[in-house]
Protein backbone atom coordinates (compact mmCIF):
# COMPACT_ATOMS: atom_id res chain seq x y z
CA UNK A 1 0.00 0.00 0.00
CA UNK A 2 1.35 3.42 -1.00
CA UNK A 3 0.33 6.22 1.38
CA UNK A 4 0.12 9.62 -0.31
CA UNK A 5 0.48 12.94 1.48
CA UNK A 6 1.44 15.30 -1.35
CA UNK A 7 5.01 15.53 -0.08
CA UNK A 8 6.86 12.23 -0.05
CA UNK A 9 5.86 10.30 -3.18
CA UNK A 10 8.85 8.78 -4.99
CA UNK A 11 9.29 7.64 -8.57
CA UNK A 12 9.61 4.07 -7.31
CA UNK A 13 6.21 4.49 -5.59
CA UNK A 14 4.74 5.68 -8.90
CA UNK A 15 6.07 2.62 -10.70
CA UNK A 16 4.75 0.28 -7.99
CA UNK A 17 1.23 1.67 -8.40
CA UNK A 18 1.33 2.14 -12.17
CA UNK A 19 3.09 -1.04 -13.26
CA UNK A 20 2.65 -3.48 -10.42
CA UNK A 21 -0.85 -2.68 -9.15
CA UNK A 22 -0.05 -1.42 -5.65
CA UNK A 23 -3.04 0.15 -3.89
CA UNK A 24 -3.19 3.67 -2.50
CA UNK A 25 -4.33 5.35 0.71
CA UNK A 26 -4.36 8.98 1.86
CA UNK A 27 -2.47 9.96 5.03
CA UNK A 28 -4.37 11.36 7.99
CA UNK A 29 -2.25 14.50 7.94
CA UNK A 30 -3.16 15.10 4.31
CA UNK A 31 -6.84 14.59 5.03
CA UNK A 32 -6.77 17.35 7.62
CA UNK A 33 -5.08 19.78 5.22
CA UNK A 34 -7.64 18.95 2.52
CA UNK A 35 -10.57 19.59 4.90
CA UNK A 36 -9.14 22.93 5.94
CA UNK A 37 -8.65 24.02 2.32
CA UNK A 38 -12.19 22.97 1.46
CA UNK A 39 -13.67 24.97 4.31
CA UNK A 40 -12.04 28.05 2.88
CA UNK A 41 -13.57 27.42 -0.57
CA UNK A 42 -17.02 27.11 1.00
CA UNK A 43 -16.43 30.44 2.71
CA UNK A 44 -15.48 32.11 -0.60
CA UNK A 45 -18.61 30.78 -2.28
CA UNK A 46 -20.87 31.87 0.58
CA UNK A 47 -19.37 35.36 0.47
CA UNK A 48 -19.59 35.35 -3.36
CA UNK A 49 -16.09 36.69 -3.67
CA UNK A 50 -14.72 37.04 -7.19
CA UNK A 51 -12.19 34.18 -7.51
CA UNK A 52 -11.11 32.62 -10.81
CA UNK A 53 -12.78 29.29 -11.57
CA UNK A 54 -14.86 29.39 -8.41
CA UNK A 55 -17.19 32.29 -9.02
CA UNK A 56 -16.04 33.05 -12.58
CA UNK A 57 -15.78 31.26 -15.89
CA UNK A 58 -12.54 29.83 -17.27
CA UNK A 59 -9.80 31.11 -19.57
CA UNK A 60 -11.09 34.04 -21.59
CA UNK A 61 -14.36 33.77 -19.63
CA UNK A 62 -12.60 34.67 -16.38
CA UNK A 63 -14.47 37.98 -16.36
CA UNK A 64 -17.90 36.26 -16.40
CA UNK A 65 -19.48 36.03 -12.94
CA UNK A 66 -21.02 32.70 -11.88
CA UNK A 67 -23.67 32.71 -9.18
CA UNK A 68 -23.56 30.44 -6.13
CA UNK A 69 -26.48 28.41 -7.48
CA UNK A 70 -24.63 27.69 -10.74
CA UNK A 71 -21.35 26.41 -9.31
CA UNK A 72 -22.20 22.69 -9.68
CA UNK A 73 -23.31 23.13 -13.28
CA UNK A 74 -20.15 25.13 -13.99
CA UNK A 75 -17.88 22.31 -12.82
CA UNK A 76 -19.75 19.57 -14.71
CA UNK A 77 -19.79 21.68 -17.87
CA UNK A 78 -16.06 22.22 -17.48
CA UNK A 79 -15.34 18.49 -17.53
CA UNK A 80 -17.63 17.76 -20.47
CA UNK A 81 -16.49 20.69 -22.61
CA UNK A 82 -12.80 20.03 -21.98
CA UNK A 83 -13.01 16.34 -22.95
CA UNK A 84 -11.55 17.03 -26.38
CA UNK A 85 -8.75 14.47 -26.49
CA UNK A 86 -7.98 12.51 -29.62
CA UNK A 87 -5.73 9.75 -30.86
CA UNK A 88 -4.83 6.37 -29.34
CA UNK A 89 -5.51 5.77 -25.65
CA UNK A 90 -2.81 5.86 -23.00
CA UNK A 91 -1.83 2.40 -21.73
CA UNK A 92 -3.08 1.23 -18.36
CA UNK A 93 0.15 1.90 -16.48
CA UNK A 94 0.22 5.50 -17.67
CA UNK A 95 -3.42 6.05 -16.66
CA UNK A 96 -2.72 4.65 -13.19
CA UNK A 97 0.27 6.96 -12.85
CA UNK A 98 -1.82 9.95 -13.96
CA UNK A 99 -4.52 9.24 -11.37
CA UNK A 100 -1.94 8.68 -8.63
CA UNK A 101 -0.09 11.91 -9.36
CA UNK A 102 -3.30 13.95 -9.48
CA UNK A 103 -4.54 12.45 -6.19
CA UNK A 104 -1.15 13.12 -4.60
CA UNK A 105 -1.12 16.76 -5.74
CA UNK A 106 -4.66 17.29 -4.43
CA UNK A 107 -3.69 15.66 -1.12
CA UNK A 108 -1.19 18.42 -0.52
CA UNK A 109 -4.13 20.59 0.60
CA UNK A 110 -3.89 23.67 -1.59
CA UNK A 111 -6.61 22.89 -4.14
CA UNK A 112 -9.86 23.32 -2.24
CA UNK A 113 -11.31 19.99 -3.35
CA UNK A 114 -13.42 17.84 -0.99
CA UNK A 115 -11.72 14.87 0.64
CA UNK A 116 -14.45 12.52 -0.62
CA UNK A 117 -13.72 13.57 -4.21
CA UNK A 118 -10.02 12.75 -3.86
CA UNK A 119 -10.99 9.46 -2.22
CA UNK A 120 -13.22 8.67 -5.21
CA UNK A 121 -10.21 9.12 -7.49
CA UNK A 122 -8.15 6.83 -5.26
CA UNK A 123 -11.03 4.31 -5.37
CA UNK A 124 -10.70 4.17 -9.16
CA UNK A 125 -7.05 3.19 -8.76
CA UNK A 126 -7.74 0.60 -6.07
CA UNK A 127 -10.68 -0.98 -7.93
CA UNK A 128 -8.82 -1.18 -11.24
CA UNK A 129 -11.03 1.28 -13.11
CA UNK A 130 -8.88 2.94 -15.75
CA UNK A 131 -10.43 5.89 -17.60
CA UNK A 132 -10.05 5.91 -21.39
CA UNK A 133 -7.68 8.85 -21.91
CA UNK A 134 -6.65 9.83 -25.46
CA UNK A 135 -2.94 10.61 -25.78
CA UNK A 136 -3.26 13.77 -27.86
CA UNK A 137 -4.88 17.15 -27.27
CA UNK A 138 -2.88 18.77 -24.46
CA UNK A 139 -0.79 21.93 -24.83
CA UNK A 140 0.89 21.31 -21.48
CA UNK A 141 0.10 24.84 -20.34
CA UNK A 142 -3.08 25.26 -18.27
CA UNK A 143 -2.18 21.82 -17.12
CA UNK A 144 -3.16 18.80 -19.17
CA UNK A 145 -6.74 19.99 -19.52
CA UNK A 146 -8.13 17.65 -22.16
CA UNK A 147 -6.62 14.35 -20.96
CA UNK A 148 -7.37 15.11 -17.30
CA UNK A 149 -10.97 15.88 -18.25
CA UNK A 150 -11.17 12.39 -19.78
CA UNK A 151 -9.68 11.02 -16.55
CA UNK A 152 -12.47 12.73 -14.59
CA UNK A 153 -15.43 11.64 -16.74
CA UNK A 154 -15.80 8.16 -15.20
CA UNK A 155 -15.79 9.74 -11.71
CA UNK A 156 -19.02 11.43 -12.79
CA UNK A 157 -20.41 8.23 -14.29
CA UNK A 158 -19.64 9.47 -17.79
CA UNK A 159 -17.16 8.72 -20.56
CA UNK A 160 -15.51 5.32 -20.88
CA UNK A 161 -13.19 3.25 -18.73
CA UNK A 162 -11.47 -0.12 -18.77
CA UNK A 163 -12.64 -2.50 -16.07
CA UNK A 164 -11.25 -6.03 -15.89
CA UNK A 165 -9.86 -5.64 -19.39
CA UNK A 166 -13.10 -4.46 -20.97
CA UNK A 167 -13.78 -0.95 -22.27
CA UNK A 168 -17.22 0.03 -21.00
CA UNK A 169 -19.32 3.06 -20.12
CA UNK A 170 -17.91 4.98 -17.15
CA UNK A 171 -21.13 4.68 -15.17
CA UNK A 172 -21.24 0.93 -15.78
CA UNK A 173 -17.64 0.58 -14.57
CA UNK A 174 -18.53 2.32 -11.30
CA UNK A 175 -21.58 0.14 -10.86
CA UNK A 176 -19.67 -3.09 -11.48
CA UNK A 177 -17.08 -2.04 -8.88
CA UNK A 178 -19.74 -1.03 -6.35
CA UNK A 179 -18.88 2.67 -6.52
CA UNK A 180 -21.10 5.72 -6.92
CA UNK A 181 -20.60 8.71 -9.24
CA UNK A 182 -19.39 12.01 -7.81
CA UNK A 183 -21.40 15.24 -8.07
CA UNK A 184 -18.80 17.99 -8.35
CA UNK A 185 -19.21 21.23 -6.50
CA UNK A 186 -17.36 24.56 -6.56
CA UNK A 187 -13.71 24.47 -7.67
CA UNK A 188 -13.60 20.67 -7.93
CA UNK A 189 -13.72 20.23 -11.68
CA UNK A 190 -10.95 22.78 -12.10
CA UNK A 191 -8.92 21.15 -9.31
CA UNK A 192 -9.11 17.80 -11.09
CA UNK A 193 -7.99 18.96 -14.54
CA UNK A 194 -5.71 21.95 -14.03
CA UNK A 195 -2.32 20.29 -13.52
CA UNK A 196 0.72 18.72 -15.20
CA UNK A 197 0.08 15.15 -14.13
CA UNK A 198 -0.35 13.66 -17.61
CA UNK A 199 2.90 14.97 -19.01
CA UNK A 200 4.66 14.17 -15.73
CA UNK A 201 3.32 10.60 -15.63
CA UNK A 202 4.40 9.87 -19.20
CA UNK A 203 7.82 11.44 -18.79
CA UNK A 204 8.43 9.96 -15.34
CA UNK A 205 7.82 6.40 -16.57
CA UNK A 206 10.08 7.06 -19.58
CA UNK A 207 12.82 8.39 -17.29
CA UNK A 208 12.51 5.37 -14.99
CA UNK A 209 12.87 3.00 -17.94
CA UNK A 210 15.73 5.05 -19.38
CA UNK A 211 17.71 4.63 -16.15
CA UNK A 212 17.95 0.85 -16.49
CA UNK A 213 18.28 1.06 -20.26
CA UNK A 214 21.38 3.23 -19.93
CA UNK A 215 23.00 0.59 -17.73
CA UNK A 216 22.11 -2.02 -20.33
CA UNK A 217 23.77 0.13 -23.00
CA UNK A 218 27.03 -0.19 -21.04
CA UNK A 219 26.60 -3.96 -21.04
CA UNK A 220 25.90 -4.01 -24.80
CA UNK A 221 28.97 -1.85 -25.48
CA UNK A 222 31.07 -4.25 -23.40
CA UNK A 223 29.78 -7.24 -25.36
CA UNK A 224 30.62 -5.50 -28.63
CA UNK A 225 34.01 -4.69 -27.17
CA UNK A 226 34.57 -8.39 -26.51
CA UNK A 227 33.68 -9.26 -30.11
CA UNK A 228 36.02 -6.56 -31.45
CA UNK A 229 38.92 -7.06 -28.97
CA UNK A 230 38.53 -3.54 -27.60
CA UNK A 231 41.38 -1.70 -25.90
CA UNK A 232 40.76 -1.71 -22.16
CA UNK A 233 43.20 1.14 -21.40
CA UNK A 234 40.62 3.72 -22.53
CA UNK A 235 38.57 2.88 -19.44
CA UNK A 236 41.33 3.36 -16.83
CA UNK A 237 40.15 5.38 -13.80
CA UNK A 238 43.15 7.72 -13.92
CA UNK A 239 41.99 8.99 -17.31
CA UNK A 240 38.44 9.75 -16.24
CA UNK A 241 39.35 11.37 -12.94
CA UNK A 242 41.00 14.10 -15.01
CA UNK A 243 37.60 15.02 -16.44
CA UNK A 244 35.39 14.29 -13.46
CA UNK A 245 31.87 14.18 -14.85
CA UNK A 246 29.94 11.68 -12.74
CA UNK A 247 28.38 9.87 -15.68
CA UNK A 248 31.72 9.45 -17.42
CA UNK A 249 33.47 8.17 -14.29
CA UNK A 250 30.63 5.75 -13.49
CA UNK A 251 30.41 4.42 -17.04
CA UNK A 252 34.14 3.72 -17.18
CA UNK A 253 33.83 1.93 -13.84
CA UNK A 254 30.94 -0.13 -15.21
CA UNK A 255 32.94 -1.16 -18.25
CA UNK A 256 35.95 -2.19 -16.16
CA UNK A 257 33.67 -4.20 -13.90
CA UNK A 258 31.74 -5.88 -16.72
CA UNK A 259 34.92 -6.75 -18.64
CA UNK A 260 36.93 -7.86 -15.59
CA UNK A 261 38.66 -11.16 -16.26
CA UNK A 262 38.19 -11.01 -20.02
CA UNK A 263 40.89 -12.63 -22.13
CA UNK A 264 39.54 -11.03 -25.28
CA UNK A 265 40.13 -7.36 -24.55
CA UNK A 266 43.53 -5.95 -25.47
CA UNK A 267 46.07 -3.43 -24.23
CA UNK A 268 46.98 -0.28 -26.12
CA UNK A 269 49.33 -1.24 -28.98
CA UNK A 270 48.77 -4.97 -28.58
CA UNK A 271 46.52 -5.25 -31.65
CA UNK A 272 45.98 -1.58 -32.54
CA UNK A 273 46.92 1.76 -31.07
CA UNK A 274 43.37 3.02 -30.53
CA UNK A 275 39.74 2.06 -31.09
CA UNK A 276 37.09 4.02 -32.95
CA UNK A 277 35.08 6.53 -30.94
CA UNK A 278 32.03 4.26 -30.60
CA UNK A 279 34.15 1.97 -28.41
CA UNK A 280 36.87 4.24 -27.04
CA UNK A 281 34.53 7.08 -26.06
CA UNK A 282 31.74 5.02 -24.47
CA UNK A 283 32.38 6.58 -21.03
CA UNK A 284 32.15 10.10 -22.44
CA UNK A 285 29.11 9.43 -24.68
CA UNK A 286 27.07 7.24 -22.33
CA UNK A 287 28.17 9.30 -19.35
CA UNK A 288 26.85 12.55 -20.78
CA UNK A 289 23.43 10.99 -21.31
CA UNK A 290 23.44 9.61 -17.76
CA UNK A 291 24.19 13.06 -16.36
CA UNK A 292 21.32 14.46 -18.40
CA UNK A 293 19.02 11.74 -17.05
CA UNK A 294 20.03 12.56 -13.47
CA UNK A 295 18.94 16.15 -14.11
CA UNK A 296 15.59 14.94 -15.46
CA UNK A 297 15.05 12.60 -12.50
CA UNK A 298 15.72 15.48 -10.11
CA UNK A 299 12.98 17.53 -11.81
CA UNK A 300 10.59 14.56 -11.79
CA UNK A 301 11.10 14.13 -8.03
CA UNK A 302 10.06 17.76 -7.53
CA UNK A 303 7.09 17.69 -9.88
CA UNK A 304 5.42 14.55 -8.56
CA UNK A 305 5.00 16.32 -5.20
CA UNK A 306 4.15 19.78 -6.54
CA UNK A 307 0.95 21.85 -6.50
CA UNK A 308 0.17 22.60 -10.14
CA UNK A 309 -3.43 23.80 -10.32
CA UNK A 310 -5.09 27.24 -10.31
CA UNK A 311 -6.13 29.09 -8.28
CA UNK A 312 -4.00 27.91 -5.38
CA UNK A 313 -5.73 28.05 -2.00
CA UNK A 314 -3.71 29.54 0.87
CA UNK A 315 -6.34 29.29 3.58
CA UNK A 316 -4.02 30.43 6.41
CA UNK A 317 -3.38 33.67 4.53
CA UNK A 318 -7.02 34.12 3.45
CA UNK A 319 -5.84 34.01 -0.18
CA UNK A 320 -6.85 32.25 -3.39
CA UNK A 321 -4.13 33.22 -5.86
CA UNK A 322 -4.51 32.81 -9.60
CA UNK A 323 -0.96 32.12 -10.71
CA UNK A 324 0.83 29.90 -13.22
CA UNK A 325 1.89 26.71 -11.43
CA UNK A 326 -0.03 24.71 -14.04
CA UNK A 327 2.43 25.73 -16.78
CA UNK A 328 4.36 22.74 -18.09
CA UNK A 329 7.59 24.53 -18.99
CA UNK A 330 9.57 23.28 -15.94
CA UNK A 331 9.03 19.72 -17.21
CA UNK A 332 8.82 20.35 -20.96
CA UNK A 333 12.49 21.29 -21.17
CA UNK A 334 13.70 18.30 -19.08
CA UNK A 335 11.61 15.85 -21.11
CA UNK A 336 12.95 17.27 -24.36
CA UNK A 337 16.42 16.86 -22.83
CA UNK A 338 15.55 13.27 -21.90
CA UNK A 339 14.58 12.50 -25.50
CA UNK A 340 17.84 13.94 -26.82
CA UNK A 341 19.94 12.16 -24.19
CA UNK A 342 18.45 8.72 -24.71
CA UNK A 343 18.48 9.09 -28.51
CA UNK A 344 22.25 9.41 -28.35
CA UNK A 345 22.49 5.96 -26.81
CA UNK A 346 20.92 4.50 -29.94
CA UNK A 347 23.12 6.64 -32.20
CA UNK A 348 26.30 5.16 -30.80
CA UNK A 349 24.82 1.67 -30.49
CA UNK A 350 24.01 1.64 -34.21
CA UNK A 351 27.60 2.67 -34.98
CA UNK A 352 28.86 -0.29 -32.97
CA UNK A 353 26.49 -2.58 -34.89
CA UNK A 354 27.99 -1.24 -38.13
CA UNK A 355 31.48 -2.04 -36.87
CA UNK A 356 30.38 -5.59 -36.06
CA UNK A 357 28.83 -6.32 -39.47
CA UNK A 358 31.38 -4.49 -41.66
CA UNK A 359 34.35 -6.81 -42.39
CA UNK A 360 36.56 -3.82 -43.22
CA UNK A 361 36.17 -2.65 -39.62
CA UNK A 362 35.65 -5.82 -37.61
CA UNK A 363 38.03 -8.50 -38.86
CA UNK A 364 35.02 -10.81 -38.61
CA UNK A 365 33.15 -12.52 -41.49
CA UNK A 366 31.06 -10.06 -43.49
CA UNK A 367 27.64 -9.44 -41.89
CA UNK A 368 28.49 -11.97 -39.19
CA UNK A 369 27.76 -15.02 -41.31
CA UNK A 370 30.24 -17.76 -42.14
CA UNK A 371 28.66 -18.43 -45.56
CA UNK A 372 28.24 -14.96 -47.00
CA UNK A 373 26.54 -14.68 -50.38
CA UNK A 374 24.26 -17.63 -49.89
CA UNK A 375 23.39 -16.08 -46.53
CA UNK A 376 22.92 -12.36 -45.82
CA UNK A 377 23.41 -12.75 -42.09
CA UNK A 378 23.09 -9.48 -40.16
CA UNK A 379 23.13 -7.22 -43.23
CA UNK A 380 19.59 -5.90 -42.78
CA UNK A 381 19.83 -5.87 -38.99
CA UNK A 382 21.99 -2.77 -39.37
CA UNK A 383 19.38 -1.29 -41.75
CA UNK A 384 16.68 -1.74 -39.11
CA UNK A 385 18.84 -0.12 -36.44
CA UNK A 386 19.66 2.77 -38.77
CA UNK A 387 15.95 3.32 -39.48
CA UNK A 388 15.15 3.48 -35.76
CA UNK A 389 18.02 5.89 -35.14
CA UNK A 390 16.88 8.12 -37.99
CA UNK A 391 13.33 8.16 -36.62
CA UNK A 392 14.71 9.18 -33.24
CA UNK A 393 16.50 12.12 -34.82
CA UNK A 394 13.13 13.43 -35.99
CA UNK A 395 11.49 12.74 -32.61
CA UNK A 396 14.33 14.41 -30.69
CA UNK A 397 13.50 17.84 -32.10
CA UNK A 398 12.40 19.79 -29.00
CA UNK A 399 8.64 20.21 -28.61
CA UNK A 400 9.17 23.01 -26.11
CA UNK A 401 10.52 25.43 -28.71
CA UNK A 402 6.99 25.66 -30.10
CA UNK A 403 4.02 27.60 -28.70
CA UNK A 404 0.54 28.28 -30.10
CA UNK A 405 -1.67 30.80 -28.25
CA UNK A 406 -5.03 29.52 -27.00
CA UNK A 407 -8.22 30.71 -25.29
CA UNK A 408 -8.48 33.90 -27.36
CA UNK A 409 -4.83 34.72 -26.56
CA UNK A 410 -5.43 34.70 -22.79
CA UNK A 411 -3.11 31.71 -22.71
CA UNK A 412 -0.52 33.13 -25.10
CA UNK A 413 2.45 30.89 -24.27
CA UNK A 414 2.18 27.12 -23.88
CA UNK A 415 4.84 24.49 -23.17
CA UNK A 416 3.93 21.53 -25.39
CA UNK A 417 5.33 19.48 -22.50
CA UNK A 418 2.98 16.56 -23.03
CA UNK A 419 4.27 16.17 -26.57
CA UNK A 420 7.85 16.33 -25.22
CA UNK A 421 7.05 13.54 -22.75
CA UNK A 422 5.38 11.33 -25.34
CA UNK A 423 8.31 11.78 -27.73
CA UNK A 424 10.78 10.85 -24.99
CA UNK A 425 8.73 7.70 -24.32
CA UNK A 426 8.73 6.76 -28.02
CA UNK A 427 12.45 7.43 -28.36
CA UNK A 428 13.10 5.20 -25.34
CA UNK A 429 11.17 2.38 -27.01
CA UNK A 430 13.21 2.76 -30.22
CA UNK A 431 16.46 2.75 -28.25
CA UNK A 432 15.43 -0.50 -26.57
CA UNK A 433 15.02 -2.05 -30.02
CA UNK A 434 18.39 -0.82 -31.28
CA UNK A 435 20.16 -2.14 -28.18
CA UNK A 436 18.42 -5.51 -28.61
CA UNK A 437 19.87 -5.66 -32.13
CA UNK A 438 23.33 -4.79 -30.81
CA UNK A 439 23.14 -7.49 -28.14
CA UNK A 440 22.25 -10.20 -30.68
CA UNK A 441 24.89 -8.91 -33.10
CA UNK A 442 27.57 -8.80 -30.42
CA UNK A 443 26.74 -12.33 -29.29
CA UNK A 444 27.12 -13.49 -32.90
CA UNK A 445 30.43 -11.65 -33.22
CA UNK A 446 31.71 -13.36 -30.10
CA UNK A 447 30.56 -16.70 -31.53
CA UNK A 448 32.44 -16.19 -34.79
CA UNK A 449 35.79 -15.33 -33.23
CA UNK A 450 38.02 -18.24 -34.16
CA UNK A 451 39.33 -19.12 -30.72
CA UNK A 452 36.18 -18.39 -28.75
CA UNK A 453 36.64 -21.52 -26.68
CA UNK A 454 40.17 -20.55 -25.68
CA UNK A 455 39.67 -16.98 -24.54
CA UNK A 456 37.05 -16.42 -21.86
CA UNK A 457 34.70 -13.48 -21.58
CA UNK A 458 34.59 -11.01 -18.72
CA UNK A 459 32.40 -11.98 -15.80
CA UNK A 460 29.71 -9.43 -16.70
CA UNK A 461 29.74 -10.00 -20.43
CA UNK A 462 29.56 -13.75 -19.88
CA UNK A 463 26.39 -13.30 -17.81
CA UNK A 464 24.86 -11.08 -20.50
CA UNK A 465 25.97 -13.43 -23.30
CA UNK A 466 24.42 -16.42 -21.53
CA UNK A 467 21.18 -14.47 -21.03
CA UNK A 468 20.97 -13.68 -24.76
CA UNK A 469 21.81 -17.24 -25.70
CA UNK A 470 18.97 -18.60 -23.59
CA UNK A 471 16.52 -17.08 -26.07
CA UNK A 472 18.54 -16.78 -29.30
CA UNK A 473 20.73 -19.49 -30.79
CA UNK A 474 23.85 -18.65 -32.83
CA UNK A 475 23.12 -17.90 -36.49
CA UNK A 476 24.52 -20.63 -38.74
CA UNK A 477 22.27 -19.94 -41.73
CA UNK A 478 19.65 -17.30 -42.56
CA UNK A 479 16.40 -17.30 -40.62
CA UNK A 480 13.67 -14.78 -39.77
CA UNK A 481 15.72 -12.29 -37.76
CA UNK A 482 12.93 -10.22 -36.20
CA UNK A 483 12.05 -13.21 -34.00
CA UNK A 484 15.52 -13.10 -32.45
CA UNK A 485 15.41 -9.35 -31.89
CA UNK A 486 11.93 -9.50 -30.37
CA UNK A 487 13.01 -12.23 -27.97
CA UNK A 488 15.94 -10.15 -26.73
CA UNK A 489 13.76 -7.02 -26.65
CA UNK A 490 11.66 -8.78 -24.02
CA UNK A 491 14.81 -9.30 -21.95
CA UNK A 492 15.72 -5.66 -22.43
CA UNK A 493 12.33 -4.35 -21.31
CA UNK A 494 12.04 -6.73 -18.37
CA UNK A 495 15.48 -5.77 -17.10
CA UNK A 496 16.51 -9.43 -17.02
CA UNK A 497 19.92 -8.87 -18.62
CA UNK A 498 20.88 -6.10 -16.21
CA UNK A 499 19.64 -8.24 -13.31
CA UNK A 500 21.72 -11.22 -14.50
CA UNK A 501 24.87 -9.12 -14.75
CA UNK A 502 24.31 -7.43 -11.39
CA UNK A 503 23.70 -10.80 -9.78
CA UNK A 504 27.30 -11.67 -10.68
CA UNK A 505 28.96 -8.28 -10.25
CA UNK A 506 26.81 -6.38 -7.77
CA UNK A 507 25.11 -3.05 -8.59
CA UNK A 508 26.23 -1.08 -11.64
CA UNK A 509 26.06 2.71 -11.83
Amino acid sequence: MICIDGRSLTLEDVIQVARFGKKVTISEEAKERVRKSREYIDKLVMEERVVYGITTGFGKFSDVHISREETEVLQKNLIMSHSCGTGPLFPEETVRAIMLLRANALSKGYSGIRLETIQSLVDLINHGIHPAIPEKGSLGASGDLAPLAHMTLPLLGMGQAFYKGELIDGGAALEKAGLKPVVLTSKEGLALINGTQVLTAVGAIAAYDAKKLMTLCDIAAAMTGEALTCIIDAFRPELHELRPHNGQINTAANLRKILAGSERTTAQGQVRVQDAYSLRCVPQIHGASKDALDFVLEKVAIEINAVTDNPIILADLDLAISGGNFHGQPMALPFDFLGIAIAEMANVSERRIERLVNPSLSGLPAFLTAKGGLNSGFMIAQYAAAALVSENKVLAHPASVDSIPSSANQEDHVSMGTIAARKARDICDNVSRVVAIELVSAAQGIELESDVNKRKLGAGTKAAYDCVRRVVKPLTEDRIMCTDFDAVLELVKSGEIVDAVEKVLGPLS
